[in-house]
């Protein structure tokens, strides 16, 4: 089985270190894409519904490890989009966009 190609674009707003941000992203397999302001690619060879809550909570996980306002997310996985997610700070997770 060939691997789930995935694209991850994050909206940030007054994110305090992004260079911890990005090292523990970085850390956890995602590749920066040059140029880009918080887009990440990589490849997943697990399923999709596994795919998806690994990519929530490594940027959770990397979101918790400095300050930020607010934060929105869509992802890809092999060129189909998923829901919109946003970070919702009462229950320090992504929650869907509904």
């Amino acid at each position: 089985m060939d691997g789930i190609e995935l694209l991850v674009i994050l909206e940030v707003s007054g994110l305090k270190d992004k260079e911890v941000f990005e090292k523990h992203v970085v850390k956890e397999g995602f590749i920066k894409v040059p140029d880009e302001e918080f887009v990440y690619t990589g490849t997943s060879t697990t399923t999709t519904f596994a795919t998806k809550a690994y990519i929530l909570e490594i940027f959770k996980k990397g979101l918790q490890k400095t300050e930020f306002d607010s934060c929105n997310m869509v992802f890809l996985l092999n060129e189909t989009p998923y829901p919109a997610y946003t970070y919702d700070k009462m229950t320090n997770d992504f929650e869907e966009v509904k």
